[in-house]
C-alpha cells in the first residue's frame, strides 16, 4: 500500500537464507527451496509490501522461473525481476516480460543489472568492458521498449540489430524499469531509458548529491526519474535489542570471509560495490557512517552493503529522511528475510502509514445463525 506516496519492497532470497549473514555452519543455512520462498513471499503480502525484488546471477536461482512459480501462490504482491541484459535477447526479454503479466494479472517490475563483476560476467561469455557494457544495456533498452510499443520495430547500434521486433499483445501495463549505477556510464543510461533509478543506502549527502545530478542529467533528456533506495533493516522495540543483533551478525562474520570478499571489492569495476567497499574499509571497526547506518554487512556480502539499526522509530525517522530528499522506492531486507520481514512489517511500516489495513474486529455480544 502507498498511502504515504512511498512503495515499499522486500527482498526475496533466491541464494539461501540464515539467522548469520554468510553462514558457515551448514545447519544455520536455509536452502532457497520453493517451499520457503512462498513462506516469505507470502509474508512480504500479508505484511503489505508492495513487492519483493529478486537478485540475478550464478550464485542464486533464477529469477524469471522462480518468480513465475511464486505468481500462483500470492494474489496482489509485485515481482521487481532482476536480470542481466546482455545474456538474453531484448526481443525475447520483452516477450517474456509480455507473457509474464498476462499470467499473473500485471505484477512484473524489471531490475535491470548491467553487472560488474568480470569473472561473473565471463562465466556468461561476456567480454566487454565496462563503459561497453551500459553502451549495450542503453540499446538493450530501447528494443524493449520498441517491441511493446504494438509496431513492429527496427533497430541497428553497435550491439544489436533487430528487424521488426514486437510482442504478440504489448504487456498492460508496461513494467516499470528499475536500474541502479553509479559511474557515469550508468548514469547516461538511467536518465534516457528507465523509470526509477536505485541506490543503496548510502550517508544523506552522498544520496542527496546524486539524486541532484540524476535529477539533471533526466531533465537534459528530456524526462523525469522516480529514486529507490535499497537497504538492509535491523529494528527492534528497543534500539539496544538492534544494535544487539547487529553485534551478534557481525560475530558470525569469519576472517577469512571477510578477507575473500574485500579481496573481491577490490577487484570489481562496479562504482557502487567501490563506493560500499569504502565505507567500511574492510575493518570491524567505525561501522557506523551515519546516524543508524552500519556498514557492518558489507564486510561478508556484494550488493547492498550497509543497514538501518534501531528501534522502530529510529528506522522510521531515517525513512522518512531519504524520503525528504526525493526517494519515493524503499527495497528493504533482513537476515534471516522471513522474520525480520515481520519485525519491519508490523513495526516500522505503520510508523510510515504503510503496511497491511487492519482486519475489522468482530462484534461482540451479537448472535449467531447456523
Amino acid at each position: 500500500m502507498t498511502r504515504s506516496g512511498v512503495r515499499v519492497h522486500w527482498f526475496l532470497p533466491t541464494a539461501g537464507d540464515g539467522r548469520d549473514v554468510a553462514p558457515t555452519d551448514p545447519a544455520s543455512r536455509r536452502d532457497p527451496s520453493l517451499e520457503y520462498l512462498v513462506q516469505v513471499a507470502q509474508a512480504a503480502e500479508h505484511l503489505g509490501f508492495a513487492g519483493v525484488l529478486t537478485p540475478t546471477g550464478s550464485w542464486c536461482e533464477d529469477a524469471w522461473i522462480t518468480t513465475a512459480a511464486l505468481t500462483r501462490e500470492t494474489e496482489r504482491l509485485q515481482f521487481l525481476v532482476a536480470f542481466r541484459p546482455g545474456f538474453i535477447s531484448p526481443t525475447l526479454a520483452a516477450q517474456m516480460a509480455s507473457t509474464y503479466q498476462r499470467i499473473s494479472n500485471g505484477r512484473l517490475l524489471l531490475n535491470v543489472v548491467t553487472g560488474g563483476n568480470p569473472g561473473e560476467q565471463r562465466r556468461f561469455g561476456d567480454w566487454l568492458d565496462h563503459d561497453a557494457r551500459y553502451e549495450r544495456t542503453g540499446e538493450f533498452l530501447a528494443i524493449l521498449r520498441g517491441a511493446w510499443s504494438g509496431e513492429p520495430f527496427d533497430f541497428k547500434g553497435a550491439h544489436y540489430e533487430v528487424e521488426g521486433a514486437t510482442t504478440l499483445l504489448p504487456p498492460d501495463p508496461l513494467p516499470e524499469v528499475y536500474f541502479g549505477g553509479a559511474s557515469p556510464a550508468a548514469e547516461v543510461v538511467a536518465a534516457e531509458g528507465t523509470d526509477v533509478y536505485l541506490a543503496w543506502g548510502e550517508p544523506l549527502a552522498m544520496i542527496a548529491e546524486r539524486l541532484e545530478r540524476m535529477r539533471e542529467r533526466a531533465a537534459n533528456a528530456g524526462r523525469t526519474l522516480r529514486f529507490g533506495l535499497r537497504v538492509h533493516v535491523i529494528s527492534r522495540d528497543r534500539a539496544d535489542d538492534a544494535w544487539a543483533q547487529a553485534d551478534r551478525l557481525l560475530d558470525g562474520m569469519d576472517d577469512d570471509v571477510i578477507a575473500h570478499a574485500t579481496a573481491q571489492a577490490a577487484s570489481t569495476e562496479s562504482v557502487g560495490q567501490q563506493r560500499m567497499a569504502a565505507l567500511h574499509g574492510g575493518s570491524k571497526d567505525d561501522l557506523v557512517v551515519a546516524p543508524n547506518l552500519w556498514a557492518g554487512l558489507g564486510l561478508v556480502r556484494g550488493g547492498a552493503g550497509t543497514a538501518l539499526v534501531g528501534s522502530h522509530d529510529e528506522v522510521a525517522e531515517r525513512l522518512r529522511e531519504y524520503s525528504d530528499l526525493g526517494i519515493e522506492e524503499l527495497i528493504l531486507s533482513g537476515f534471516p528475510h522471513l522474520e525480520e520481514a515481520y519485525w519491519v512489517g508490523e513495526g516500522v511500516l505503520p510508523l510510515l502509514g504503510l503496511g497491511r489495513e487492519p482486519a475489522p474486529m468482530p462484534a461482540l455480544g451479537g448472535s449467531s445463525s447456523r
